[in-house]
């Protein structure tokens, strides 16, 4: 058997007994989404879709978590923060894919939203990072709106209570300001963070990115997170995943292509599952990205996985 593919069957098999992830009940059209307007306690905690092209992974992992509408309501102002860190175009894996980023930003606009605003504090020039991920065409092409976030005016001081070495921090504006937001992280190796999931998305929000790399990352990740606007709802995408030489990446030889999409509003057990299926591919562990057993005692989720209902969707 061909490495990629015993990878990937090891995966389908472990993360159904590890992580406990349920078969598929198929369901025609929209019907996840019109059950949970009648029930949204019937919503999975964590959806897995694997298989397809990302809109195709986005559009089924949505409905089955109820709809952009249960996250999105009419006259709200959105963001949408992806990865856009890099000036590396889309098969290196060191940015969001822009195809998903699109799809999102379509769903936001016809759940209502007044505006959709996406960006990233790039560590790239910011022109070719926006550029050539593609995701500032696809943005624009979707009916969103890329902003800036390459000098110090755009960010606000907040305060960030239950922080341990972070107390403060500056977000944003897009963040401060909005309604809701959208976390879209891509899936891939850090060499500091370890991992590159939800939380770490988090330093593409702030401006004092020096601050958290020299005072304890890990815990400084996890104190970020504890911001009192959280994301309404956090996207991996794990289309292409970055296994090695993160977060930017040397050549395609860096890259995976599992063609998969993890979707849930609990950040901690979202970035806990898209570890353990990395570690499918590149030996990592939640204790190797300790961030995430740090927000867990912070209380913004669980790593228990075998608690929650978990859904598999193999299209």
């Amino acid at each position: 058997m061909k490495r990629r593919n015993f990878l990937k069957t090891a995966f389908l098999g472990t993360i159904a007994g590890t992580v406990g992830l349920r078969a598929p009940r198929l369901m025609a059209g929209n019907a996840s989404a019109e059950a949970a307007e009648a029930n949204p306690a019937a919503l999975p905690d964590i959806v897995a879709v694997m298989g397809g092209e990302p809109v195709d992974l986005y559009t089924r992992a949505i409905a089955e978590m109820g709809g952009m509408k249960q996250y999105v309501k009419p006259g709200m102002k959105v963001v949408i923060k992806p990865n856009i860190g890099w000036d590396k175009t889309p098969e290196y894996a060191a940015n969001t894919n822009p195809d998903l980023i699109a799809a999102i930003v379509r769903d936001c606009r016809a759940a209502g939203a007044a505006e959709v605003k996406v960006f990233d504090h790039t560590c790239d020039q910011w022109k070719g990072c926006y550029e050539n991920s593609g995701i500032q065409d696809a943005v624009k092409e979707a009916g969103g709106e890329v902003v800036m976030a390459h000098e110090e005016r755009y960010f606000r001081e907040v305060s960030l209570p239950m922080g341990v070495r972070m107390k403060k921090a500056k977000i944003h504006e897009a963040i401060v300001d909005c309604d809701v937001w959208i976390n879209v992280p891509v899936l891939k190796n850090h060499g500091g963070a370890k991992m590159t999931i939800c939380m770490k998305n988090y330093l593409g929000i702030v401006w004092d990115r020096r601050y958290m790399h020299s005072n304890d990352l890990q815990q400084c990740i996890a104190d970020a997170a504890t911001y009192e606007k959280r994301p309404v709802l956090n996207i991996v995408d794990a289309y292409r995943i970055m296994t090695q030489n993160g977060p930017k990446g040397r050549t395609t030889d860096d890259v995976q292509t599992p063609k998969a999409i993890f979707m849930s509003k609990d950040i901690v057990a979202l970035d806990t599952a898209a570890t353990q299926f990395f570690n499918q591919y590149k030996t990592m562990t939640i204790n190797d990205a300790s961030h995430i057993v740090l927000a867990e005692k912070h209380r913004l989720g669980t790593t228990n996985l075998s608690s929650l209902n978990i859904k598999r969707i193999r299209l």
